[in-house]
């Protein structure tokens, strides 16, 4: 496969579970203003913090509110992370390579990024009709994937693909355990009210964990929604079980067999930051401190992605 076609298709499943993510952040921010209101309905920066989207931001904004954060990152184009940027460089990407995608692939992600070009902005919008329009966003993404895996081949463009999924999905996965860090540090009134275990549940509402949490807990506990998202190998959008299956994919590209050991930098940093999430138990999580342990690990991704890239994408000409 040409690196030019993998690096899209990498991008393509990176740019539309980001979009889905975005939106998922937005639409349980509105939906704690509406749970706890006089409490959190002016905390909309810390989900600028937690995306590193605040630097950005406050180059065009002086104050952050629900109508600039939603609208920057819903529909702004000087944002490269925002919801539209997304599904425009995602379409962009499955247009210059229509040969190597399918046709359903290509007619879902062209039509949903035409769906929301013709949405101009989301100012002076009601709630409700904010928590629809995200949800549209997000079942726009789920069936992108959706038609993924029941239209394309399980060979290397497949699993280009997924590993860019996965490697997004995890990072997104610890910010949203992030959010609630910027959120609830400055006010220790709120550690062990209610207030608290509403921020708690909302992280796992964003994540769709709700019910599988409660499957496994009675009870809202933060160190068991920690280990439930960072450490549960079987739940698929714990940062543990996307490591896992991220390497899957990353060795059956290379055709090497996983139990051999790597076979370049790529498989050798994902391998290694696999292994320690492995062997990390949720005590040792609390003790460095969440913050820190999710920091941490977003810094490790993002230098597992670009190994991934130095050895696929970025490839040089052999000289003669």
């Amino acid at each position: 496969m040409l690196s030019r076609v993998a690096n899209s298709i990498y991008w393509i499943n990176r740019y539309i579970e980001r979009a889905e993510n975005y939106a998922r952040f937005v639409s349980v921010n509105l939906n704690l203003t509406l749970d706890a209101p006089g409490i959190l309905t002016a905390q909309w920066e810390p989900l600028l913090i937690a995306t590193a989207d605040n630097y950005g931001f406050f180059e065009h904004y002086d104050f952050a509110d629900r109508d600039t954060v939603i609208d920057y990152m819903t529909f702004d184009k000087r944002n490269p992370n925002s919801i539209y940027s997304c599904l425009a460089n995602a379409r962009e990407n499955a247009r210059t390579i229509r040969e190597s995608i399918t046709k359903e692939m290509w007619e879902h992600i062209n039509t949903f990024y035409l769906k929301i070009l013709e949405t101009q902005s989301t100012k002076n919008w009601e709630v409700e009709q904010l928590l629809q329009f995200f949800e549209e966003i997000k079942e726009g993404c789920q069936l992108f994937f959706g038609i993924i895996d029941s239209t394309v081949t399980r060979n290397e463009g497949f699993h280009f693909g997924r590993l860019g999924r996965l490697l997004e999905r995890a990072d997104k996965t610890t910010r949203f355990l992030d959010v609630r860090y910027f959120t609830l540090l400055p006010d220790d009134q709120l550690m062990g009210s209610p207030q608290e275990l509403l921020i708690w549940t909302s992280v796992l509402k964003s994540v769709s964990a709700f019910n599988m949490y409660r499957q496994q807990h009675r009870v809202i506990n933060p160190s068991h929604i920690v280990e439930f998202l960072i450490l549960d190998k079987s739940f698929p959008r714990s940062v543990a079980y996307c490591m896992r299956q991220a390497e899957l994919s990353l060795y059956q590209i290379s055709g090497r067999d996983i139990n051999t050991g790597y076979s370049n930098s790529a498989e050798k940093e994902l391998t290694r930051l696999r292994h320690e999430i492995e062997f990390t138990e949720v005590r040792d999580i609390l003790k460095k401190g969440l913050h820190p342990y999710l920091d941490e690990f977003q810094i490790k991704n993002n230098t597992a992605a670009n190994k991934i890239f130095d050895t696929y994408f970025d490839l040089k000409p052999v000289e003669v």
